[in-house]
């Protein structure tokens, strides 16, 4: 509590701040007008969201994508490596061991969510995106109403009759080098972005060498004044080094350690992935628009890991539809969307301690398995306004679910194959809004599910568990939005509670076995708190501060592990509290400063809640000028910092940690030391 004190004491030394939320406003200096520009948002009907675009993007460093997520309350991103990231939402999915689930992801209306609901956004480039959307919790009818939620990410894209070619060059610490290059055309009926980008870093620990490579194609032409093609290109080719987790010895006496198997068998991943989507846009009629997207995405992932080397391929296809119109006065949306991939993956001896520090080499298989995986969402949704002020939405999804699991490698009464269909499901969603003079007021009921992940579907011996069951649960949320001071001032809260069944657990039984079961059942409940204050200081200069207050009261209502019953201890890997904020100064002759501050609360890291991770500050500081320097040049210079004041602290955890052959449990993921970067942004408009 000390340490949230302190820290709000430091942010009120800031003024009265906030964050960007929907319907919020970024900054932008014209001439000498200050002016604002909504961020556009997707969300259905009165569904409200969350959205930061790139002015929150451009506070940070162009890698930190945790950074620019956690400015949004109720919202924390986990990051143990650029390869290795955590996306929570009101909780939901702490308890994931590696990467992110339990919730949806899309990229330009497009889901990228693979078949047992597991997204990677370390797949997009952060200088790639215009927005980024959050629908916390299972009220978004229309994008799978997940527990956790959904993200909706946008390429950045030209304005209206302009063409550009952009290039960011950046360097820093750590032998950091990131370029990105992208050409944006956009007119009335045509549109396209193509985009280059390479990150090299060394990064801050042992083993933690990244290079990645991308490209991006998004492209759409107007058929006729009512159709509208679209194609979308995304591709990643990057190789990461792993220096996993550490434990408390050697997080507080040099955090830069790899794990020591790891860095033994200088264990690392390679992926190689491909997006790709055809969509159309068609208005059947005045009151009637279809959008429809086809879409392929296929990964080639190698992990030599200490305990085995990991080979997968996965091919995943699909479509989704969605019919947008009204009847009278009230607006409805209608849809579905298929995702079906097949998960092929092998596992092979590593030999790497045969190899006298050669690290990782291949030996004899151990199993060769594939996994066909289906799932349908169909969902619609229907806004009636009672009047001008009041309005009413109810919405229901479909949800079916099917793994059929192909052991390839045994053979007889040894062969593991067997198929797992989940109950079909129905989750609605009802929701109320009153609209008055300077905001709005909500309130919202609806149902949500997890699927158990693919871990967590099997048993230690690799046979499917038919008892796992599905996450459901409900969520109950109020809140409001208001503007005052001519909207200098823009404030948000909510208040929710979720209620979860059937909780799935993974428990960790093997250096690289987890074993899945439902354990009980959680309650989320907590309070979202986001202000933004615009002080214009003259018709040349802008003083913004902002705010966002997250307090986490999440623990578990039924939770009985073998002899040991947890029930009323906080939730694992949830911090109570968390606060972003910081103070944005812009002046017309280009110049910005944005200073920013992140508190995390300390972590409970055990069900038992026997230790907890230390709660930490950390600053960042960015300076950066604009100017033309030709007719159609314009130059951007920018220098950052990052943890000014050298803070040690976990900026990940892994719970429930275990250790083998007598070793410490590694629990920390650490986070970077103070480091550096400056970067130069030339533009040309043709």
């Amino acid at each position: 509590m000390r340490n949230v004190l302190l820290s709000l004491c430091l942010l009120f030394s800031f003024g009265i701040c906030g964050q960007q939320v929907k319907n919020d406003t970024v900054t932008r200096l014209d001439e000498v007008i200050l002016t604002e520009e909504v961020i556009p948002t997707n969300a259905v009907g009165i569904t409200t969201s969350s959205a930061i675009g790139t002015e929150t993007f451009e506070r940070f460093n162009p890698v930190d994508i945790p950074s620019a997520i956690n400015q949004i309350s109720g919202v924390y991103l986990l990051s143990g490596a650029l390869n290795t990231n955590r996306i929570t939402i009101r909780g939901v999915g702490a308890r994931t061991p590696f990467g992110t689930d339990k919730l949806r992801l899309y990229f330009n209306g497009i889901p990228v969510t693979n078949g047992t609901g597991f997204s990677t956004i370390e797949a997009f480039d952060l200088e790639n995106l215009g927005s980024l959307e959050v629908i916390k919790g299972p009220k978004g009818t229309a994008y799978g109403t997940n527990l956790g939620g959904a993200i909706l990410l946008n390429t950045k894209l030209a304005r209206e009759g302009q063409t550009r070619l952009v290039n960011n060059f950046t360097v820093g610490s750590y032998n950091m080098f990131k370029n990105n290059i992208s050409f944006s055309h956009q007119e009335k009926g045509l549109g396209l972005k193509v985009s280059y980008n390479r990150l090299e870093t060394d990064g801050f620990r042992q083993n933690n060498r990244f290079v990645r490579d991308g490209i991006l194609i998004n492209s759409n032409f107007a058929l006729s004044s009512k159709s509208t093609i679209g194609v979308l290109v995304n591709y990643i080719d990057y190789t990461a080094q792993i220096p996993s987790s550490i434990g408390e010895t050697d997080f507080r006496e040099d955090p830069r350690r790899a794990a020591a198997n790891w860095l033994a068998a200088r264990g690392f991943e390679a992926n190689r992935y491909t997006l790709t989507g055809l969509y159309h846009q068609y208005q059947l009629a005045d009151n009637l628009k279809n959008t429809t997207s086809v879409f392929y995405t296929y990964l080639d992932h190698d992990e030599p890991r200490p305990f085995n080397i990991l080979e997968e391929i996965t091919n995943g296809f699909g479509f989704r539809s969605l019919f947008e119109g009204s009847i009278g006065s009230a607006t409805y949306v209608l849809g579905g969307e298929l995702y079906k991939d097949e998960y092929e993956w092998s596992t092979f001896q590593n030999l790497f301690r045969d190899r006298d520090g050669d690290g990782s080499f291949k030996g004899d298989q151990i199993s060769d398995n594939k996994e066909f995986r289906t799932q349908l969402n169909v969902f619609g949704a229907v806004t009636y306004p009672f009047s001008d002020r009041f309005s009413a939405q109810i919405g229901l999804n479909f949800n079916q679910t099917q793994y059929d699991f192909r052991d390839l490698f045994n053979t007889g009464e040894a062969n593991t194959s067997a198929e797992r269909n989940f109950d079909a499901i129905l989750l609605p969603s009802f929701g109320l809004r009153y609209t008055f003079t300077n905001g709005n007021i909500y309130a919202n009921v609806s149902r949500g599910f997890s699927n158990p992940s693919l871990e967590e579907t099997l048993t230690p011996d690799g046979i499917i568990n038919p008892d796992i069951a599905q996450e459901t649960g409900t969520s109950y949320e109020l809140g409001s939005q208001i503007s005052l001071f001519n909207r200098r001032l823009v404030m948000t809260a909510a208040l929710y509670r979720m209620d979860i069944n059937d909780l799935l657990v993974a428990q960790r039984v093997g250096e690289d076995q987890f074993v899945g079961r439902n354990a009980g059942e959680t309650r989320h409940q907590g309070l979202e708190l986001d202000a933004k204050y615009r002080v214009v200081i003259s018709k040349e200069m802008l003083l913004s501060p902002y705010i966002s207050y997250t307090l986490n009261d999440h623990s578990f209502i039924d939770f009985v592990d073998g002899d040991d019953d947890f029930s009323g201890n906080p939730l694992t890997g949830v911090p109570r509290h968390r606060i972003a904020s910081g103070i944005d100064f812009v002046h017309q002759i280009g110049f910005r400063a944005n200073l920013t501050h992140q508190f995390v609360d300390e972590i409970p890291l055990t069900d038992a809640n026997t230790l907890r991770s230390e709660a930490f500050n950390v600053f960042n500081a960015r300076l950066s000028y604009r100017t033309p320097i030709a007719n159609k040049f314009s130059l951007g210079l920018n220098v950052g910092a990052n943890n000014l004041f050298n803070t040690r602290f976990a900026q990940s955890v892994l719970i429930n940690a275990t250790g083998f052959g007598g070793s410490e449990p590694r629990y920390f993921y650490p986070g970077n030391d103070r480091n550096y970067y400056g970067g130069v942004r030339l533009r040309y408009l043709f």
